[in-house]
């Protein structure tokens, strides 16, 4: 029953938003991240904790200031996913641009597929889908909703223009496979994770246990790694899909040292984009949860 009622809330708000003016839907989803911001005490305190483990010169003003701006810029991820629906190549082309495509199409021409390096950066919902819309459908790699119901609504728009989904709990030899077959899949990877599926790595100065799916993959296949951030560029007003250098990499024959040495790369990549544009990374998340063997606990 509870899942039936929180489906239903889920698509009368999607539809609701979906046909309302895009800038008015962006208006009201911005008044939904300030109302979230406003009783998500444990979330604030997440954030805050985070901002001052990966940028201890950071004032206090300013830490508050990114989180607002954060729940904002969530505001209107959920307003642009609601519409997405409605969206065209001709009715997106004034306020979503490419930077760097040609290195997305380098890499794909290689012919042994491409891992899009993301996160949760930006608007990161609405790049696959953008990506998609413009001829580009790719696989995305993400974790099931505990509602099935809805998880089938949100993978149903996700996958309107030809995109695929690899769920996390067996997503392995699907990944490999799209490798092999010259594709490209997405994966998030900047959220904590444990071992066996874990390494840790350096973020932000403090050890993080990192997914290292991609690594083994790109280590497996010669697939093309290469980093994609759909990000507010407030000077421009509208959203650029960035595709940053591709990450250079070579088997040295110690696979173990290879995975994390790749993974640490990757990870770097991303601390330089939330570097870039640290108001739109998702700061809530306790991405330092899991710890190594004998160091404290970073969240209380």
């Amino acid at each position: 029953m509870t899942e039936t009622i929180e489906y239903w809330l889920v698509w009368f708000i999607a539809h609701g938003l979906g046909w309302l003016p895009r800038s008015v839907a962006r208006l009201l989803g911005a008044g939904v991240g300030r109302l979230v911001y406003a009783v998500a005490g444990r979330l604030r305190r997440t954030g805050l904790r985070n901002l001052e483990l990966a940028m201890p010169e950071m004032s206090d003003d300013e830490r508050w200031r990114i989180l607002k701006r954060l729940y904002r810029n969530l505001g209107w991820q959920l307003a642009e996913f609601c519409r997405m629906e409605r969206y065209t190549p001709e009715n997106t082309a004034d306020w979503i641009r490419y930077e760097g495509l040609e290195r997305f199409l380098e890499a794909e021409s290689r012919g042994k597929g491409v891992l899009i390096l993301t996160g949760h950066l930006g608007a990161w919902e609405l790049s696959s889908f953008y990506h998609s819309l413009m001829g580009h459908p790719m696989g995305m790699v993400i974790r099931r909703l505990d509602n099935r119901r809805l998880d089938g609504l949100v993978n149903r728009i996700r996958c309107l223009h030809g995109n695929r989904v690899l769920h996390k709990d067996d997503f392995a030899r699907g990944l490999i496979t799209a490798m092999r077959q010259g594709e490209s899949v997405g994966i998030l990877m900047d959220t904590n994770m444990t071992p066996p599926q874990g390494v840790f790595v350096d973020f932000f100065g403090t050890s993080a246990c990192t997914a290292s799916g991609l690594a083994r993959v790109a280590l497996k296949t010669g697939a093309a790694v290469v980093p994609g951030f759909l990000v507010w560029e407030a000077a421009e007003r509208r959203y650029v899909l960035h595709f940053g250098e591709r990450i250079e990499f070579a088997a040295t024959g110690d696979s173990e040292s290879d995975i994390v040495a790749l993974t640490q790369a990757c990870t770097s990549v991303i601390e330089s984009w939330v570097r870039r544009y640290p108001d739109q990374w998702l700061w809530i998340h306790r991405r330092w949860k899991t710890r190594p063997a004998g160091d404290d606990p970073v969240y209380f």
